[in-house]
């Protein structure tokens, strides 16, 4: 990986970004993007967009929107007792089992605030309670606060919560990080975009940084309005099916390392689909076909039924151990993802059919 783009990628995983709370993360995208894009901007909703222009801007191009979302996982303060322990409430979806004992981040309006998430020490919990998942309401965040006037000097109702951020490169060429879901997608538009720098398009592209996926692809669902696109390509995580325990017969033969994934199904343009095989067989980069028999749970959905309809599709870049702390991909999978939308999006002009 390219160094430069490397540190970009670093500094997505090191800034927080809970479902509504994407600001700090946006500036960053914003700050990178500004030196390779044509224009740079930011709607109402928070979704940024990086966009390339053929020479001209003929009004017969087509419009390519690349989605991926900005937003992670996160957790909100919704209570402080007296004695000045924090409960917190999911935004997205969490495993409980995962979150116990972790260490977290507060994100206060002072800074951050950091803290831990406990329950009662094994040894005292009864015997059923040991056996139980316990809910949001069983547990909480001590950030060493002595009482909750201390506690509420510091944190506020509505504050966003993280897991403690930090990247971590492993061997072979893998990292390890929160919210690899999906910065490692958003990574992919925004090089893809880079990569395009300097060449001749016949298309618009736009590298779009979505808002609020996780809480209901809605950072798509207007961008998508806006750009109203010819083409949309959502680029997600999806699940590595190479680790012990996971059944191939249902999920599909997924590893890291071997490229990206390219999804057919219903929610997916066949036209789209072949484009991106032909482009990965053309240019020898190594992807993985995989089926998905129903909507896709990404910005894809979103994207499909904007407007009109748009000729849709979905990369995919295998992720070990999905929405906790330590989500695994491959480098080489995010690197050969964003050359492929670069030339994909290199190949497109007017003359292109996406009707099926």
């Amino acid at each position: 990986m390219e160094h430069s783009s490397h540190e970009f990628l670093k500094a997505l995983l090191e800034t927080p970004s809970p479902s509504g709370f994407e600001q700090q993360i946006q500036h960053v995208v914003r700050e990178w993007m500004r030196p390779f894009a044509d224009e740079v901007r930011t709607d109402a909703h928070g979704n940024v967009f990086a966009m390339r222009f053929p020479e001209g801007r003929p009004s017969d191009a087509p419009r390519i929107m690349l989605a991926g979302h900005c937003d992670q996982i996160g957790l909100m303060v919704q209570f402080i007792d007296s004695e000045g322990f924090l409960y917190i409430q999911p935004i997205g979806g969490w495993d409980m089992q995962i979150l116990l004992g972790q260490r977290l981040t507060v994100w206060a309006k002072d800074g951050p605030i950091h803290g831990v998430v406990a329950r009662r020490a094994i040894h005292l919990l009864k015997p059923d309670e040991r056996n139980k998942v316990p809910d949001f309401t069983d547990v909480w965040v001590d950030i060493g606060a002595k009482n909750k006037e201390e506690a509420e000097g510091l944190v506020r109702c509505g504050d966003p919560v993280t897991f403690a951020l930090g990247y971590r490169p492993l061997r072979n060429d893998l990292a390890s990080s929160p919210a690899m879901d999906d910065k490692v997608g958003l990574w992919v538009c925004m090089e893809a975009v880079r990569l395009l720098h300097g060449r001749e398009l016949r298309t618009a592209v736009y590298g779009v940084s979505t808002v609020a996926e996780e809480i209901g692809l809605r950072g798509a669902t207007t961008a998508a309005y806006s750009i109203n696109p010819t083409v949309g390509i959502a680029v997600d995580v999806c699940h590595a099916t190479d680790t012990p325990g996971n059944d191939k017969k249902q999920l599909g033969e997924t590893k890291c390392g071997s490229g990206p994934v390219i999804f057919r199904g219903p929610n997916i343009s066949p036209r789209v689909f072949e484009l991106l095989e032909s482009t990965a067989k053309a240019h020898e980069i190594p992807v993985q076909i995989r089926g998905v028999p129903r909507a896709t749970g990404t910005d894809a959905n979103a994207i499909q039924i904007a407007r009109e309809g748009v000729a849709t599709g979905l990369i995919g870049i295998p992720n070990r151990y999905m929405h906790s702390p330590v989500e695994v991909v491959h480098l080489g999978d995010l690197n050969n993802a964003a050359k492929l939308l670069a030339e994909f999006c290199a190949a497109v002009g007017p003359e292109t059919n996406w009707i099926p």
